[in-house]
């Protein structure tokens, strides 16, 4: 009898590799996560799986502990979704999101080297890659030019990701992921936060804020405003649940590559703002301000992606479409702030 699969991921508490350890158990493997320590434990995302999961106490600042885990696991896969994913806060802990983004992810790298040789590896690649793209759509030959210290750090571990696929003969792939959205993304990212004030404005709550680890976030001011900085970006949004699918048939090819992940589409923050306020009966225009702070220094951009690649070697394409996934993030903030 064909043992089970095992799976090895980092960043298994946030969005990503909530819906990821999600398919790997629907799909019987042995799901190992490696999980922060703190005073007090937390499994995010996670927290309805904690029994299912294997979790490993670690971090990717640690390259012995790394070492130590995936020699005593001997994972089939390993997914690297661990990072400071954060545009904003990149430029606020750029040192930070340098180490746990690009050197996490070549520590990563090193361990597998070293000890599992054989393990197929993904890396989660961004579209922030692209920076001030002239090019549109964007696929996996487009020059990369990175416009954020977040953006460098994932080039940092994606050209090591290509680097020791060449030199070592690693399986390690890499998914170029353009944004993808849930009801499970943190508030400070724009979709979760025109979501959460939509659904507090809906339900009249005045000053309202959402409960984080490290304290609270407001969600809207007491004029019932939400704060956005340049309503003119441009952004391919696809559904975070379609996207681990994608990770997964990656891993699954005989020989690894780089693959666009994307839907295609491109729509503006004006789109989502009049998308989600619409939804619920409601005029964005009335409920919107322009706040500097959170215009970026250098705006990305427009970035959509051409999925072709993937779509000719695994078949994949996304289900849920731009209103959809709207729709389903505005319903699970109704039903949270209620």
């Amino acid at each position: 009898m064909k043992k089970n699969k095992k799976a090895f991921i980092t960043g298994i508490t946030g969005q990503d590799g909530s819906y990821l350890a999600e398919l790997l158990l629907s799909k019987d493997y042995q799901v190992y996560g490696l999980l922060r320590r703190n005073s007090k434990q937390s499994y995010g995302n996670v927290a309805h799986l904690k029994h299912e999961i294997n979790f490993l106490l670690g971090d990717l600042s640690d390259p012995a502990c790394l070492s130590m885990y995936l020699s005593q696991v001997q994972p089939d896969e390993i997914y690297n979704l661990g990072a400071q994913s954060h545009v904003g806060e990149s430029w606020n802990q750029p040192i930070a999101t340098a180490d746990q983004t690009g050197l996490g992810a070549l520590r990563i790298f090193e361990a597998v080297r070293n000890v599992c040789p054989k393990t197929k590896v993904y890396q989660a690649s961004t579209s922030e890659l692209f920076g001030e793209t002239k090019v549109v759509p964007q696929n996996e030959n487009t020059p990369i030019h990175p416009a954020n210290p977040y953006a460098a750090a994932k080039a940092l571990a994606h050209f090591d990701a290509q680097i020791y696929r060449k030199s070592f003969n690693l399986f390690i792939a890499t998914g170029i992921l353009f944004n993808h959205e849930s009801p499970r993304r943190s508030p400070d990212f724009v979709t979760r936060k025109v979501s959460l004030a939509v659904a507090a404005i809906k339900l009249g709550l005045k000053d309202s804020r959402i409960p984080l680890a490290e304290g609270s976030l407001p969600v809207i001011d007491h004029q019932s405003k939400v704060q956005l900085g340049n309503l003119e970006a441009q952004r391919d949004w696809g559904f975070a649940g379609d996207y681990v699918e994608a990770m997964w048939q990656i891993l699954q090819l005989d020989h690894p590559d780089d693959f666009v992940v994307g839907t295609g589409e491109v729509h503006t923050i004006k789109e989502l703002c009049e998308t989600a306020f619409s939804y619920v009966g409601l005029n964005w225009h009335d409920h919107v301000t322009i706040n500097p702070k959170w215009v970026r220094p250098i705006e990305t951009g427009p970035l959509v992606g051409d999925a072709s690649k993937i779509r000719q070697a695994t078949g994949w394409k996304p289900k849920t479409t731009f209103k959809e996934l709207i729709k389903m993030m505005i319903d699970s903030d109704l039903a949270l702030l209620r």
